[in-house]
């Protein structure tokens, strides 16, 4: 075995992890993809002879290139507050699906990636490495150009962000889609009342239609408010497809093979908390959606 042959399988062995890195850091598949694919492009190019830990180097290589892409993405960013849904990642209820699960390992849910948004990228970079990858902050300085400790700050401030933002998901998924199949019924049949109940009052409903339905991007909240929102669903209803959406209950709206949104849902003690809906034509052209080849 030549050299290249032998960095090839070494890459390989990492490549689930370096791909669920970046894809915590960019909430973007298409993105993380073009990380990991830098990271092969640079590994490649080096000279890797001192290497001891190539996993580590590698992770290392994925995370600086995440942090450039968060850093110009904040730069373009128009509005400071813009609604963005991240990528869902959509598959079957059944799982079985390693490249998915490798991705959402530790419940990575859409509401927890919003937040994420949310921070900077130095501090949402600190997060994801030592809080959900075990990087220590002595690694993760220099790619922030701080302190161990000042990396430790980081962390914490985007804990602190998490824990009070981020609602943590029943672990029954078969409770959860009961109660997202109680949301569709009272929306297919104009039930407000019944709507309100299986909402949390404080239920937050985000949708991002991109540039091609802008009118679609919008944040409601309240029970009330998102059941009105809600009853327009209902002639959805005949078009959802259950599905598993970031590990979590959700659904897939489709029409005649097209999608045309797909819908996360957060539930916590038995009632709908976050509601992300994806409907960017643009982006969602660009999904798996293997669950519409049923």
């Amino acid at each position: 075995m030549d050299e290249r042959e032998w960095l090839t399988e070494r890459f390989e062995e990492h490549r689930l992890r370096l791909r669920a890195v970046a894809y915590r850091m960019l909430g973007s598949v298409s993105e993380a993809d073009d990380a990991v694919q830098d990271a092969w492009l640079r590994l490649g190019r080096a000279d890797t002879g001192g290497v001891e830990n190539l996993g580590a180097w590698l992770t290392t290589v994925v995370a600086r290139v995440c942090l450039n892409v968060l850093r110009s993405r904040e730069q373009r960013r128009e509005e400071p507050f813009e609604t963005r849904v991240p990528d869902p990642i959509v598959g079957h209820e059944n799982g079985g699906d390693p490249e998915h699960e490798a991705l959402l390992a530790d419940s990575v849910g859409l509401a927890l990636l919003v937040v994420l948004e949310t921070l900077s990228p130095a501090e949402r970079l600190a997060f994801v490495l030592h809080d959900m990858f075990a990087v220590p902050f002595e690694e993760i300085a220099p790619m922030v150009e701080r302190s161990p400790a000042a990396a430790r700050q980081l962390a914490s401030r985007a804990r602190r962000r998490v824990r009070g933002q981020a609602p943590v998901p029943d672990p029954d998924l078969a409770r959860q889609r009961e109660v997202v199949d109680a949301f569709f019924a009272a929306a297919r049949d104009g039930d407000f009342d019944a709507l309100v109940t299986v909402l949390h009052p404080g239920v937050v409903l985000r949708s991002d239609g991109g540039v091609a339905r802008a009118r679609h991007t919008v944040v409601i909240t309240g029970a009330r408010t998102v059941a009105e929102q809600a009853l327009t669903f209902g002639r959805l209803s005949p078009f959802a497809r259950p599905a598993l959406v970031n590990g979590a209950a959700g659904v897939v709206v489709a029409a005649h093979g097209r999608p045309l949104s797909v819908m996360a849902f957060t539930v916590t003690g038995g009632m709908i908390l976050a509601v992300d809906v994806l409907s960017d034509p643009e982006r969602l052209s660009r999904l798996d959606l293997a669950v519409l080849d049923d």
